[in-house]
């Protein structure tokens, strides 16, 4: 079967004249483990086997370039590629931000990071730091624009001023509905970069079309972008899922269903299913729920068994348009400070090297959805007021920067 995608990297590769600028040029890759060709090479094995293209150096964003470090918060270190023989650097160990000489190294960086649709997925800040520095730096970077598996939709509060951090890159909802070369040219333009930049663009991607809304069902291989990215079903749930990071209850590390589930112990599972129905049942359509148990391997509550929910959206029940993720999870929440208000919920713990803010509260770029979580007498037409005017301002502000309609 012949794909009708064909992603920046395919493109890149069979057009000879789009490699034509790349000429006498030092050319570094920024890449991670699904950072692969139609048939599943590296992109930096395709790259290196280009007669016209003068690989330099490479770069790995968090968890690594070949996807070594399983957790958040372990860091990789810099290595000399054993078959290319190019220095590796890190952006995820002694360094968030490349160096000098990093930058040093290259004159053009080609960018090929698979991304979740999601603010808080470090590989769209590390994107944003290496434009500051191109910008510092008189490099060019070019994006090889793969899909965003979440698709289109817009979902969440948008990151509040004084609230940036390494898993927020700036004023977006959680579910952004940006492909990652439209990313680069939303940076750019507000943070106002004098930087050369590029987006090969893919050729086919109908964001809209199903059954994948986002993602090439049936024609492209899913391959893990970090450890607990297994399918596009964490995909789908991940802008949601994601802030039980910064909660008590097991986000499924340690399972196979990373992400898709959640749980604790000590948790009611059917008490909350029924109060999440009580207080807004319109924010559960699009999916189906269901109570499971698990024991995580790892990670909170390794070798408990749990109580807990798993989030269904690959049935025949699955509605792209009306799957709201990240207000399906605040539900939860809420529903569990209702059924037991003195819950130990929030977890108060570093994240992502940070010491001072609460997780929960640097996943969400403010404290607005503890708040109201925490707050007995808000309702979810308040929460939704709120999400809804910052998810418009944000399609408004995004309309122009998009690539593909």
């Amino acid at each position: 079967m012949t794909s009708r995608i064909h992603f920046g990297i395919d493109r890149l590769l069979a057009d000879p004249a789009l490699r034509r600028p790349l000429a006498g040029r030092r050319v570094a890759l920024l890449a991670h483990p699904a950072s692969v060709t139609a048939d599943l090479t590296h992109t930096l094995d395709a790259l290196a086997a280009l007669p016209d293209l003068k690989l330099s150096a490479a770069f790995g964003p968090q968890h690594g370039l070949r996807g070594d470090k399983q957790d958040n918060m372990v860091e990789s270190p810099d290595f000399v590629d054993p078959l290319h023989g190019i220095p590796v650097f890190s952006l995820y160990g002694e360094v968030r931000r490349p160096t000098a000489a990093m930058m040093d190294s290259f004159d053009v960086l080609l960018v090929d990071l698979q991304d979740l649709g999601c603010r808080i997925y470090t590989f769209i800040t590390t994107l944003r730091y290496v434009l500051e520095a191109a910008t510092q730096h008189g490099k060019s970077v070019w994006v090889l624009d793969r899909p965003n598996p979440a698709g289109r939709p817009v979902e969440g509060l948008s990151l509040r001023s004084g609230w940036e951090s390494f898993v927020g890159a700036g004023a977006m909802p959680m579910r952004h509905g940006l492909t990652m070369g439209e990313l680069g040219h939303w940076f750019v333009a507000t943070l106002g970069l004098s930087v050369d930049y590029h987006v090969i663009e893919m050729l086919g991607w109908q964001p809209d079309a199903a059954p994948g809304h986002g993602w090439p069902l049936g024609e492209r291989s899913w391959i893990n972008p970090s450890p607990n990215a297994p399918n596009l079903s964490m995909a789908r749930a991940y802008a949601g899922t994601v802030m039980l990071e910064g909660t008590t209850l097991s986000e499924g590390r340690g399972t196979t269903r990373p992400l898709e589930i959640f749980g604790a112990p000590d948790l009611d599972a059917r008490a909350v299913l029924g109060e999440m129905r009580t207080l807004a049942p319109h924010w559960l359509a699009g999916c189906q729920l269901r109570e499971i148990c698990f024991e995580p391997t790892f990670h909170k509550h390794a070798g408990q068994l749990c109580h807990g929910i798993q989030i269904h959206v690959d049935g025949p029940f699955y509605d792209h348009a009306a799957f709201r993720p990240w207000r399906l999870q605040a539900l939860a929440f809420k529903a569990i400070r209702q059924l037991h208000p003195d819950y130990p919920l929030w977890r108060d713990f570093a994240y992502e090297y940070e010491h001072e803010r609460l997780a929960i509260d640097l996943i969400n770029g403010s404290p607005l959805l503890r708040e109201w979580v925490d707050d007995p007498a808000a309702t979810p037409a308040q929460l939704d007021t709120l999400a809804a005017a910052d998810e418009a301002a944000w399609r408004a502000a995004t309309g122009d920067f998009l690539l593909y309609r």
